[in-house]
């Protein structure tokens, strides 16, 4: 599993095109928040939802196999029990990563990508790992310069 500070920093410096699946049109989902501040970084989101047609102006396909272009990184936003059929996609489409969002383990699915050679995330989120690893922490008003669990007198 990619799970230490230079993996973390190497996936999300090298995976730029992001397929989320379960990617939800509502503004108020965690895999819109999510989305939505790795899309303002620069990164392509490829939502996958068959629900939609459209998420953040960007086509929304029912599968990762019906994604006409390469795709670096596939991020889970799926139960833990959803994820083993989207991690053989994810190796199909010749993914580079399969990452599992907050509160998503899925160690078949892990082992079967690290198998196949991408490198797997899991019980992370790509939003929360970017600004901690990139400076992104004041985008919600976290960056006080502070590091005290003191109140200022």
């Amino acid at each position: 599993m990619a799970d230490d500070i230079a993996s973390l920093r190497r996936v999300l410096k090298s995976c730029r095109t992001i397929a989320v699946v379960g990617l939800s049109a509502e503004w108020h989902r965690p895999s819109y928040f999510a989305a939505s501040y790795m899309q303002s970084k620069g990164y392509r989101i490829v939502p996958v939802n068959p629900r939609y047609t459209e998420i953040l102006g960007e086509r929304c396909y029912a599968r990762l196999e019906d994604i006409p272009h390469p795709v670096d990184m596939v991020d889970v936003f799926r139960r833990t029990e959803d994820v083993l059929p989207v991690a053989r996609s994810a190796v199909a489409i010749g993914a580079k990563c399969l990452w599992q969002q907050l509160g998503v383990k899925n160690l078949e699915a892990d082992a079967l990508a690290r198998a196949a050679g991408l490198d797997a995330v899991m019980d992370r989120c790509v939003k929360i790992e970017h600004a901690r690893l990139f400076g992104g922490l004041h985008w919600v008003g976290v960056n006080t310069r502070v590091i005290s669990a003191r109140r200022a007198a």
